[in-house]
């Protein structure tokens, strides 16, 4: 398959910068996690457990990974991003497995667990893939930050908090991507960055958690083809929001918010609701 060359730019890059910003804010797992103030008696099992499926969960950055450095190959600025997405979205799965390796390590996951959850992607338009990554990153901040909220043991509610800042903060450098590709592709960006707005803001009517980690992906594997179905327990993510962290409508409303507000000031052009990115999308699709 050739590779996708449609926006190809020869404008500045902007891995510098964003290396730059990140780097310049980036925590220490040695010395930003107070690992000290530990307190084995607010740490349920059933927490435990949580944070087994999120580390797990994080290391399928690997196989994104893997999928963006493919399906990019046209782009050496965004691909070289990816060095920095890389890292801290792994660091995301370490400190989480480190946490239960000093703490409850009969909850750490195995190679073995890790491993199940790197597969080949399907290759995908890249600009559908990057906007579905920015709403990736807005939806994994607010979640990250309901079980911070839900988790009463200290250590590791300070290790929500600095994973969810730098969700954020990914979100953030996805973006600039997201404008550089208006100015260079204008249009097919608009349409491609609508449509899958409007997928990823629609959560909330299909009655799933729509995130990467949710979506088929290979479909040589369905349905086992998501990174959710390659868990120990494919069925934790429903009640890990619906019965625990208690995602519940208000939250997911927050979500929405966000990717609307975003894209309002993306495309110049106001949000109020799913409805209004609809019809835009359906006038993108028109020109």
């Amino acid at each position: 398959m050739q590779p996708n060359t449609e926006f190809v730019t020869t404008t500045r890059m902007l891995y510098p910068e964003i290396f730059k910003s990140l780097e310049s804010i980036r925590w220490n797992m040695a010395d930003d996690v107070p690992w000290d103030t530990f307190d084995g008696s607010r740490l349920s099992d059933e927490q435990a457990l949580t944070i087994k499926m999120n580390a797990i969960t994080e290391w399928a950055a690997l196989p994104a990974t893997e999928m963006f450095l493919r399906d990019n190959q046209h782009d050496s600025d965004f691909s070289a991003f990816m060095s920095v997405w890389f890292y801290e979205e792994q660091k995301h799965s370490l400190v989480l497995i480190d946490y239960l390796r000093r703490f409850r390590p009969e909850f750490a996951p195995t190679p073995e667990e890790l491993h199940a959850v790197r597969f080949a992607f399907d290759p995908a338009p890249p600009l559908e893939t990057l906007m579905m990554h920015f709403c990736g990153e807005i939806r994994l901040n607010h979640w990250y930050r309901r079980a911070m909220q839900w988790h009463t043991e200290p250590v590791i509610r300070h290790i929500y908090n600095l994973i969810s800042r730098d969700e954020a903060r990914h979100g953030g450098a996805y973006l600039q991507y997201m404008k550089r590709a208006l100015n260079t592709v204008g249009t097919s960006a608009r349409a491609a960055f609508a449509k899958v707005g409007v997928l990823m803001a629609s959560s909330g009517r299909s009655g799933k958690p729509l995130h990467p980690t949710s979506l088929h992906v290979n479909k040589s594997l369905f349905p086992n083809d998501t990174v959710q179905s390659k868990l120990p327990d494919p069925a934790w993510l429903e009640r890990w929001l619906d019965e625990q962290i208690l995602f519940d409508r208000e939250w997911e409303q927050k979500v929405v918010t966000v990717i609307l507000n975003n894209l309002s000031l993306l495309f110049g052009r106001k949000f109020e609701s799913v409805k209004d990115l609809n019809r835009f999308r359906k006038e993108m699709t028109a020109v």
